[in-house]
């Protein structure tokens, strides 16, 4: 019969959260080495809940956790909601439902749908962004960063929505339109409190070599903070009375084939050398200029477009005029904002230089005619004054040496990392706890005042004018100054929502602390986190400021440790079926039917191709765990995820592939219906099919424990499988050996082994029982395959005992027809035996 799964996992499911099995504190009966803290990427609750997709990692930490606790260790194993965010709000404004109101219910389906999963978190420890007694320590942490003078005000350009009227971080634009509505993303200057994240460069740099992380990510985080050597060089706007254009360059060596220059559009100095003539032309090309993302100005198969300043300046090394000109292709937020054009040897200023008719000078000797395409290798400096004839190495030293000597220019280490534009002009955000007081500036609100709380209130309609929609709350705005006492106004700006997650992994060690985001005692027992399984997306963001923050926080000497997460994995994707237009657009799968076996898409009637994409509820192709688990169980859910494949790879969802899981637990399960016998497994067994189970579980016991501690599940699944075929096929199963099989299977189908382990006799959780162990004795083949070489060529096998010595071997091998054929009138001049293996006779 198949096993009773919807019995079995509510009644392990309310056991569990009656008897808080998986609750855990800092004991210190327990050595550090025996100590593991694993963290879940938190979700963001939203309305869709989770799909099949998002358990995946969740299961194989919880795997892990089960395995680590069966083995003397103690487990911290916590999961919490990452809960503000602009996707809330938006529903808040199209609905009138206050974003508190809907993202407690989402909580709520949430927490339900991973409980139903059987994941074994200490649920006392649940933490959630958006409640008053959490954010309370986002803003005292952030109030430690502006006393630090690492957050400060600013007007700058940013990413504006003009639908959600809100600015928008770079991570939050996807080709050019707003992630959440597919508006074109605009840029708009507005003032904003930005973290002085450059300040930690270099560390955030050297300390990725102490990491236990994909190389993958590690690179990744390298080539976004992105050190580079080079020099600042000063330029003199002809005409300013001495005024400057400082361009940063890791080629200064290539300064006299400089022939124009170009800024960024949003460079202060722009208004400056704009002359009267060019005025409105610079006004149309700057607005033109703001509709477009960071990503469409720097993408190098765009057509390059700019317009000349009217203004001038003087190259340093050789006192020549060159244009300068204001182009999209240049950021404000790399370097200086403003670059020396080389076309010569560049092919974005190439061909901007022919589109413009600008002069291209060669300065390293070519091997091809830069007046028809860049040279952009090396070459000797040609046509470059005292650099003629030096390499590029002793050319740039000998130009830094004559800009420091002339004082127009230095040596300077770069770095592409921007500080980070922390604000939002949004409500549904941890309030950012300043006032500005007309007589004593910006001031901190008190720690004694914190959490300053969001108002409660109906509207949350943005402003549009580049404020947040706090602005608007006037009983909430208007405050008393912490210093002086005089009227003064609340900070309406929010924190993105990266602020809360940056250190939840911290407030989880001592969630219920009303004193301090965490204990001293909680923090050196567990920290740092021992393995962090999230997706790969967030290389660069949430894991980038969560270091910066921590690094921040060690500096204040509130943690012990330099880096917070040591090892890192990124799960793959579980992906799932969609279609595709020869065009490349995706079709949801309700408009797309079979005839013939062909895909046709029901509006046009064309032929589409079936692809493997993301799940995606736009794609129309996500699988809900809820159907699974009501069909095929938990169990069978958590299992087949890991079966799929290795969990760093991506691969594709098939229901067919649950199914032959659940047959697996079915069987199982009819295995546990076998009389239980009480046999002494490590005496001598004369029955053959239990000598063959023995050293069939032995050798399970021995590959499950290695794969589990490896994170290697599917191949451990693939064992318990032989195992289950070979319990199969005897009358009775010696009890000890089912119960160390029901034990290894537990981690990995917990409601089941549950249920198992009571059927055996017992009366207590099997969650702290010892893992099995095994005797390598039992592991070991008593007759191995020998093959019969001759000239290194096989010709014959024979089986022969495990322990044949080489003699025994020979004589065997030269029985064998392989033998007889293949030497048959040569002479045996030498033999190799490979004990065990093989055996080689060389003939001639």
């Amino acid at each position: 019969m198949a096993y009773p799964f919807k019995n079995i996992e509510p009644k392990w499911q309310n056991y569990w959260d009656k008897n808080k099995t998986f609750r855990v504190t800092e004991d210190e009966k327990f050595s550090a080495d025996k100590r593991r803290y694993v963290l879940d990427m938190f979700p963001y609750p939203s309305g869709a809940g989770l799909h099949v997709g998002h358990p995946e990692g969740y299961t194989a930490t919880d795997i892990y956790c089960r395995y680590l606790r069966m083995n003397g260790y103690n487990v911290l194993h916590p999961m919490g909601y990452d809960a503000f965010g602009l996707p809330a709000e938006n529903y808040a404004i199209k609905t009138g439902t206050h974003p508190s109101i809907t993202t407690n219910a989402n909580i709520e389906n949430f927490t339900r749908q991973i409980k139903a999963l059987g994941f074994s978190y200490d649920w006392d420890r649940c933490v959630s962004t958006c409640e008053p007694d959490y954010y309370k320590w986002t803003q005292w942490i952030f109030l430690k960063l502006y006393e630090k003078g690492l957050a400060y005000e600013a007007e700058t350009p940013i990413n504006w929505c003009p639908s959600c009227l809100t600015g928008l971080a770079n991570e939050e634009v996807k080709e050019g339109k707003c992630e959440r509505c597919g508006a074109v993303v605009t840029h708009k200057t507005i003032r904003q409190w930005i973290l002085k994240i450059t300040e930690y460069a270099e560390r955030l740099l050297e300390d990725l070599d102490t990491l236990d992380w994909p190389d993958s990510v590690k690179a990744m985080q390298r080539n976004w903070i992105g050190k580079s050597f080079g020099a600042e060089v000063d330029f003199e706007i002809d005409g300013h009375n001495g005024e400057k254009l400082t361009v940063y360059t890791t080629r200064c060596d290539t300064l006299y084939g400089a022939t124009y220059m170009v800024v960024a559009p949003e460079h202060p100095a722009v208004k400056k050398i704009t002359t009267a003539e060019q005025k409105d032309a610079v006004e149309k090309y700057i607005e033109e200029a703001a509709k477009k993302s960071d990503l469409q100005r720097t993408d190098l198969a765009k057509d390059k477009t700019g317009v000349f300043s009217g203004s001038y300046a003087i190259n340093p090394v050789n006192g020549k005029k060159i244009p300068i000109w204001i182009a999209d292709y240049v950021l404000i937020s790399y370097g200086t904002g403003a670059i020396m054009a080389v076309p010569a040897h560049d092919d974005r200023d190439w061909e901007f230089a022919k589109k413009f008719n600008l002069p291209i000078i060669e300065v390293l000797k070519s091997e091809v005619d830069v007046q028809t395409q860049a040279w952009t290798q090396d070459g000797i400096h040609v046509n470059s004054g005292f650099l003629d004839g030096l390499n590029k190495k002793d050319a740039i030293a000998k130009m830094i040496e004559f800009l420091e000597e002339k004082k127009i220019g230095k040596a300077t280490v770069n770095y592409k990392l921007r500080d980070w534009i922390f604000s939002r002009q949004r409500y549904w955000g941890e309030p950012i706890p300043l006032v500005h007081c007309p007589c004593c500036g910006t001031v901190a609100v008190p720690e004694s005042e914190l959490p300053v709380k969001l108002p409660d209130v109906k509207s949350y309609q943005p402003t549009g004018t580049g404020e947040s929609p706090l602005a608007a709350i006037d009983s909430w705005v208007n405050c008393k100054c912490p210093k002086c006492g005089k009227d003064a106004k609340r900070e309406t700006n929010t924190m993105p929502q990266w602020g809360g997650s940056c250190w939840y992994y911290l407030r989880y060690l001592d969630p219920k602390n009303n004193n301090a985001f965490c204990s001293k005692e909680a923090e050196n027992y567990w920290m740092p986190v021992d393995l962090y399984v999230g997706g790969a997306e967030h290389a660069v963001l949430h894991l980038l400021y969560a270091r910066f923050w921590h690094k921040v926080l060690y500096d204040c000497g509130v943690v012990s440790t330099k880096e917070p997460f040591q090892r890192l994995i990124n799960q793959g994707l579980i992906t799932s079926f969609a279609f595709q237009r020869k065009n490349k657009t995706l079709v949801p799968t309700d408009e797309v039917e079979e005839k013939d076996g062909k895909y046709i898409e029901k509006a046009t009637g064309e032929e589409v191709e079936q692809i493997i994409a993301k799940m995606s509820k736009s794609l129309k192709n996500v699988v809900n765990p809820d159907e699974m688990i009501d069909q095929y169980g938990a169990d069978s859910v958590r299992m087949y995820e890991m079966f799929m494949g290795p969990l760093t790879v991506s691969k594709p969802w098939n229901t067919q592939g649950l199914v032959g899981i659940n047959r697996f637990l079915d069987k199982v399960w009819q295995v546990s219906e076998k009389p239980m016998a009480d046999i002494d497994i490590t005496a001598k067994i004369e029955d053959k099919a239990l000598v063959e189970l023995r050293k069939t579980y032995a050798k399970t016991v021995a590959k499950v424990t290695k794969d589990t501690a490896n994170l290697d599940f599917n191949v451990a699944i693939s064992q318990m499988m032989i195992f289950i075929n070979e319990a199969s096929k005897v009358e009775k199963m010696p009890k000890t050996m089912w119960e160390g099989f029901v034990l290894m299977l537990s981690p990995y189908a917990p409601h089941l082994g549950e249920e198992l382990w009571e059927k055996l006799g017992h009366t207590k959780t099997n969650a702290y029982e010892a893992w099995p162990t095994f005797s390598e004795e039992y592991c070991k083949e008593d007759t191995k395959e020998i093959v019969v070489m001759i000239n290194g060529k096989l010709r014959d096998k024979f089986e022969a005992a495990s322990d044949a010595d080489d003699e025994t071997l020979k004589a065997r091998a030269v029985e064998t027809e392989g033998y007889k054929k293949f030497t048959e009138g040569k002479e045996i001049v030498k033999v190799i035996v490979v004990k065990g293996k093989m055996v080689n006779f060389v003939a001639k």
